[in-house]
């Protein structure tokens, strides 16, 4: 199942800078493991704000909503989630059964 997600990140101010860095760094490894694994296939900054569009393969919501919620971000995100199907037009149908 593919799923457009949208990732507003919200750290507070106040937040000190080194736990801030940390936060990022576990971040970027947790994200950087679901790509290679496939199921974070794509991940593009939106530009002039601290967000993403991202497109997820996974098999469930169940899925999507654990590999969210574990994001080291997560409590500092507003995400928008939208599931993608295949459009008709389209000459590569991703994710589509056999």
């Amino acid at each position: 199942m593919l799923f457009l997600v949208r990732m507003d990140v919200k750290i507070p101010h106040d937040l000190p800078a080194a736990q801030a860095d940390e936060i990022k760094a576990r971040e970027k490894k947790y994200s950087q493991d679901l790509q290679r694994d496939g199921r974070w296939r794509h991940i593009w900054r939106v530009v002039g704000e601290y967000a993403n569009y991202s497109v997820f393969d996974v098999q469930s919501n169940d899925e999507l909503h654990q590999l969210l919620s574990q994001l080291p971000l997560f409590p500092y995100m507003d995400i928008h989630v939208t599931p993608l199907a295949n459009h008709p037009s389209a000459i590569v149908q991703e994710g589509a059964p056999g």
